[in-house]
């Protein structure tokens, strides 16, 4: 919050968003800069002594967006300004043509600078988040890389032998199963035992399941 002399002036709001805006943009993944759009003061009260303000917490926090003002002390009153904030980013974008299903490599990526206001969302910024993924969909070249369009590759497939790990403290015991579902790293799978037991644990990057006890 940021005291006023009369909250009813423009200028005293323009510079509380202002504030806002470089702590909030500090926390974003690129170079940040930001307008801020008409203020419309008038006809407001001029007895506000304190200012408040924030961002909707559905609302982007880049591209044409808007800022809440509230009045906290003094009159009660709230207003809407529009503000467009721009971020500058180093996004990943494939370096050559890529298929369905191919393991991605860093010579498969490469990055680009763009405004995240401009790109899509869930743009990838990380190259290590694409590294090693499989491409869901084949891509031309230059194409930027979405979240949505990798998944992480499969370490057990549904039928496999598994060797299925549980253990606690100063103990482990270990039994082979046979998965009966794919699995990624970190996602669960059922393991049907030797016995007949269906059991689920986590897959492991080694193909392992772990079951915690």
């Amino acid at each position: 919050m940021w005291a006023v002399a009369q909250a009813a002036d423009a200028a005293p709001i323009q510079h509380a968003i202002a504030k806002f805006l470089d702590a909030q943009n500090k926390g974003l993944p690129g170079q940040a800069s930001y307008r801020i759009g008409a203020i419309n003061a008038s006809g407001l009260p001029d007895d506000c002594r304190s200012l408040s303000v924030m961002m909707d917490a559905n609302a982007r926090p880049w591209g044409k967006t808007h800022v809440n003002v509230r009045c906290t002390a003094g009159s009660t009153w709230s207003l809407y300004v529009p503000v467009d904030i721009h971020v500058l980013v180093d996004y990943v974008v494939s370096a050559r043509p890529l298929h369905a299903g191919q393991v991605i490599s860093a010579a498969d990526i490469r990055q680009r600078q763009g405004d995240l206001a401009e790109l899509p969302q869930g743009i990838l910024i990380d190259p290590t988040q694409a590294i090693g993924q499989l491409s869901r969909v084949s891509l031309p070249a230059d194409r930027p890389l979405r979240a949505a369009m990798l998944r992480q590759p499969l370490v057990v497939k549904q039928g496999q032998n598994v060797k299925v790990v549980s253990g606690g403290v100063d103990f482990q015991v270990s039994s082979d199963g046979r998965a009966l579902n794919n699995a990624a790293m970190d996602q669960v799978v059922q393991v049907r035992l030797a016995s007949g037991q269906v059991i689920s644990g986590i897959a492991q990057k080694d193909g392992t399941v772990a079951i915690a006890y």
